[in-house]
């Protein structure tokens, strides 16, 4: 009776040792988990092009992922770069163009606002309401809001140098994941034939084989969309309507 009770202590003793390590485990990887799984899924989606380049540089795996890490660059990290630095230097424009709102007020609506679609009426329409108020017109509508936007804005730049972070760390995951994706493969097929048999191991690449599908439905819709988005833009006569 006493071995059972020492057996159960000592068994108990040692799962919640378990629990404890996978919950530290976890937590100091909690800032990693989002990159991971990102980094995985664009690994699933994107193999059978990696292994076709792969196939096209001699069997050398190294200069593959080289050139599939310099693509995720140019496609993530890229245009958040460009977007940051066309703001950085367009600084001392919108603060001298901030400058001459406060001190004269909203100038008249440019020409181009009222054939934009759906929104051009209501919006010509808005902003001249707003440029007939004046100085003092424009100040009463702005002070009440003046705080929130600026806590608006720090919060979106905070944003944005958080995304850049996850998107070099999703480059990073993923070059390494390129590197061991079979091993990475017969690593999951054997987790699922351990969960569920065959039934498990079927389980695991149906889900490669769906992740692939989505991916690549997500993003020709996307590419789709910001070509037709870019193409209304230009007809329509927006400013820096190829940054948009």
């Amino acid at each position: 009776m006493t071995d059972i009770r020492r057996d159960l202590a000592r068994n108990t003793l040692a799962i919640l040792c378990i629990l404890g390590l996978i919950g530290l485990s976890l937590w100091v990887l909690r800032p990693f988990l989002a990159a991971t799984v990102w980094a995985a899924m664009i690994v699933v989606a994107t193999w059978p092009l990696f292994l076709s380049l792969e196939a096209r540089l001699g069997g050398r795996r190294s200069p593959a992922i080289a050139l599939m890490t310099l693509a995720m660059l140019v496609v993530l990290v890229l245009p958040l770069w460009l977007a940051v630095d066309t703001i950085s230097e367009h600084t001392d424009t919108l603060t001298v163009g901030l400058h001459a709102i406060t001190d004269h007020g909203v100038p008249p609506p440019p020409d181009w606002v009222r054939p934009l679609p759906l929104v051009g009426d209501s919006l010509h329409a808005a902003w001249a309401q707003l440029a007939a108020g004046g100085h003092a017109g424009l100040l009463a509508k702005v002070t009440p809001h003046a705080a929130e936007a600026g806590k608006w804005v720090l919060a979106q730049v905070g944003g944005i140098g958080g995304m850049l972070i996850q998107f070099l760390l999703i480059v990073a995951i993923t070059a390494i994941l390129y590197g061991q994706g079979e091993a990475g493969a017969v690593l999951a097929r054997r987790f699922g034939k351990r969960l569920a048999g065959a039934r498990g191991e079927h389980a695991m690449v149906l889900a490669a084989q769906a992740i692939r599908g989505v991916a690549l439905g997500v993003g020709g819709t996307a590419l789709v969309q910001t070509v037709l988005g870019g193409i209304g833009l230009g007809v329509a006569g927006v400013p820096l309507a190829s940054l948009l």
